[in-house]
């Protein structure tokens, strides 16, 4: 009896103790959990802060004269092509637009701008391009991904041709962001402007680096570091924060795709808006549907609205980093985050209401996957000639007609 109940209490206390284990682990997990969420918010500290020193930097760099560094790319296809190899390069819209917001507090003119972040949408769909090879050796499979991933690309694509000449001709975006840029920064007392708690935060730190970089280099050169500094910290806490939010949502995310994605297109559209604010990067939340589209989980059909809800989920960066712009160009700043905004908004709207149009991605996205399947050379030179070849011919051919 007594060899039993020691038995029976030894038992008692290995479960205790496994229950004290299992709490220890749950309570480390938060812990650690918690440390990274702390790491992010200060992060997106930083990320404001850098935005503004871009802005501070070109000021300090060139003063009045600021906008004359910018008439390299007056013309707007010029600036289309910036802001599409750009971000091809940096495999990051948010990066790019968050730069470019950063830019135009400097002086860089909206007009200009504004080509660039059509360029953006542009070029973060390479990503999605590259992880469809992942399943090139795997035909059905390989042709089911490649569809999913350069939809993405032909409604961006398409996007641009149909808002480009509007925006050229008439200034729709440049007059719809500057609308909604002055609502926000009116004179009237109760605007946003008067609850801007993000000045206090980041202009005591602004002012620092300020100061030390006009203390120790002459001035053209401290507005240059300042502006490098600037780009080089947006990169890299814009990479790290990816990689983090990866970490912390993919495994939600996932559920999420499950759920809602092939529930119709207004909850494909919502819950990739949704989930790229949550991972702030468009190019996560659509490289890891594509590989789902290879298995044959989620149809063409239900892939293409989620892409189109990642669009307009990535704006949330550029958005943020205006609220870090102080002084005269601070509208200007928040102009061109709301022209980011309304450009993907008016996207979605016009071509996928209309029959017509929304049909355009899905033909040219299954013609080239069939063909790429068939020749994966195909699959190459698609990469070359729409993010690198076209820019360069694009670039050319609109100097050479004096545009």
């Amino acid at each position: 009896m007594e060899s039993g109940g020691i038995i029976i209490s030894s038992g008692a206390q290995q479960v205790e103790s496994e229950k004290r284990s299992d709490g220890l682990v749950h309570v480390l997990a938060l812990l650690n959990r918690t440390r990274e969420w702390l790491l992010i918010a200060f992060l997106l500290y930083l990320l404001l802060v850098a935005v503004s020193m871009i802005g501070n930097g070109f000021n300090m760099a060139a003063g009045e004269n600021a906008k004359d560094l910018f008439n390299f790319a007056r013309n707007p296809f010029t600036g289309l092509v910036i802001g599409t190899v750009a971000t091809a390069l940096i495999q990051s819209s948010s990066t790019v637009t968050s730069i470019i917001v950063g830019l135009v507090a400097g002086g860089l003119p909206v007009v200009i701008a504004i080509p660039m972040v059509m360029g953006a949408n542009i070029g973060t769909t390479i990503t999605n391009t590259i992880v469809s090879l992942g399943h090139i050796r795997k035909g059905i499979e390989f042709r089911r991904a490649y569809a999913a991933a350069t939809i993405h690309d032909f409604f961006n694509l398409l996007s641009v041709i149909i808002f480009l000449p509007l925006e050229i001709e008439f200034g729709l975006l440049d007059k719809i962001g500057a609308y909604l840029s002055s609502l926000v920064y009116g004179g009237n007392s109760m605007s946003m402007k008067s609850f801007n708690f993000i000045k206090p935060l980041i202009q005591p730190v602004l002012k620092t680096i300020q100061e030390i970089a006009s203390g120790l280099l002459p001035h053209p050169l401290s507005g240059i570091i300042m502006i490098l500094l600037g780009v080089t910290t947006i990169i890299a806490v814009i990479t790290v924060i990816g990689r983090l939010l990866k970490v912390l949502m993919v495994g939600r995310v996932k559920k999420v795709f499950h759920w809602a994605v092939g529930r119709g297109p207004i909850s494909g559209i919502t819950s990739g808006t949704l989930l790229t604010i949550l991972v702030q990067s468009s190019s996560t939340t659509t490289s890891l549907i594509v590989p789902l589209a290879g298995n044959g989980i989620f149809t063409l059909r239900q892939v293409y609205p989620f892409t189109l809800g990642a669009n307009i989920g990535t704006c949330i960066t550029a958005l943020l980093a205006a609220t870090a712009i102080t002084g005269p160009t601070a509208g200007l700043a928040l102009q061109i985050a709301f022209v980011h905004l309304t450009y993907n908004i008016l996207g979605v709207v016009v071509i996928y209401s209309i029959p017509f149009l929304r049909n355009i991605p899905l033909r040219l996205a299954t013609t080239l996957a069939k063909a790429t399947s068939r020749n994966k050379v195909y699959a190459i030179a698609y990469i070359g000639v729409v993010f690198f070849l076209a820019p360069a011919i694009l670039i050319i051919g609109s100097n050479a007609l004096g545009w």
